[in-house]
């Protein structure tokens, strides 16, 4: 098991890092904001980017 950081609400979460992938989108269990695992070998998690609406463009 790894452990990462909250970037928005600092709570520690402790995900298994061989189980997830660079690129997954997982959601903080303290304040729910969703997170991207940008990096595992360190755990690294950033705030998800914004999913744009293209209004079928």
């Amino acid at each position: 098991m790894a452990t990462a950081a909250c970037p928005e609400c600092a709570a520690e979460i402790e995900l298994d890092a061989d189980s997830v992938m660079v690129g997954e989108i997982i959601d903080c269990p303290d304040c729910g904001v969703e997170l991207e695992v940008v990096n595992t070998h360190p755990l690294t998690l950033e705030l998800a980017p914004e999913e744009e609406e293209d209004w079928g463009e």
